[in-house]
């Protein structure tokens, strides 16, 4: 088990690390129990749930590229009625809290899927997806009318604190996250998958069904930094961030960049108790450096 100088706290709750899964990347959240150690996990994201059951995109969905991996799932899902049912009795006795993520077409869709948590559900939070580069259509924080809309819709029909989650692919990170802040969002969390591609050259097809798919792994580290930064510097509520982080120094980068918290996706497809080696990094850094708290660090980056 981590020791304490790792804990962190968000929305009044103390997590354990900063650490959380990146949605879509750790199934509902309960599949790991005899595999990953939850004591190492600070928060589990769910796998992004619809209204409606969704069958997501064709295959291939998956490819495997120089320091990443593409995606076009398309938010495969079991829906909103069967989550609750079927789901949520599976995840309400985790020993890390539970962040459910959501996704929809209009605000009424986001609205009525947190109403449906806030009373059905002991999560500790709501993330709404607002990033998902794999829908065939304009990603949702790209229309800040709509991203205002959503947020100040489900900030009044819950009491659960709000998440976030924006997408890189804006032409203002920083304003967006801001945006989201006004808009009474508690929290925001970045970076979702950047859109890419890869070909066969043998067959002279894309190697996704899509053609174009998110782009995650640790190539993306850099560019994802340079989002968490930007944005941790404009807002004043919390920044969850994450792209491309395998080590615990990649954690500690995302921390000092501004990071509350840190997500980790690809490296949990590769080995899914990953985040204990990545907790232990930090725990080692810490006490290398002796850090007191990770409140200390957070943003605390040199010029």
């Amino acid at each position: 088990m981590v020791k304490k100088n790792i804990s962190v706290k968000i929305f009044g709750i103390e997590l354990k690390t900063p650490l959380v899964t990146a949605s879509g990347t750790f199934g509902y959240g309960y599949e790991s129990r005899d595999l990953a150690d939850y004591d190492s996990i600070g928060a589990v994201v769910t796998k992004t749930i619809t209204l409606k059951q969704k069958s997501g995109n064709p295959p291939p969905r998956l490819a495997e590229v120089e320091a990443g991996m593409l995606n076009t799932i398309g938010l495969q899902n079991v829906g909103l009625d069967r989550f609750l049912d079927e789901k949520w009795p599976k995840l309400a006795n985790l020993s890390a809290p539970v962040f459910v993520s959501v996704a929809g077409e209009t605000p009424e869709d986001y609205i009525k899927m947190a109403r449906a948590v806030s009373d059905k559900c002991s999560a500790a939070a709501i993330e709404l997806n607002l990033s998902c580069p794999n829908l065939r259509k304009q990603i949702i924080c790209q229309n800040n009318e709509l991203v205002s809309q959503i947020v100040k819709g489900v900030r009044e029909a819950t009491k659960l604190p709000v998440i976030a989650k924006i997408s890189p692919m804006v032409s203002d990170i920083a304003a967006l996250a801001v945006l989201c802040e006004e808009s009474g969002a508690g929290a925001v969390s970045l970076v979702n998958t950047f859109p890419g591609m890869a070909i066969n050259i043998n067959t002279r097809k894309p190697k996704l069904s899509t053609i174009t798919g998110g782009m995650s792994g640790p190539a993306i580290k850099p560019l994802a930094l340079r989002c968490v930064y930007a944005a941790s510097k404009a807002v004043k509520i919390p920044v969850i961030g994450g792209g491309g982080v395998v080590t615990g120094d990649d954690a500690v980068e995302f921390i000092l960049a501004g990071a509350t918290l840190v997500s980790v996706g690809t490296a949990l497809f590769k080995d899914v108790n990953a985040i204990k080696d990545i907790a232990s990094g930090i725990e080692a850094y810490v006490k290398k450096n002796n850090i007191a708290s990770l409140s200390a660090i957070t943003g605390n980056l040199s010029q």
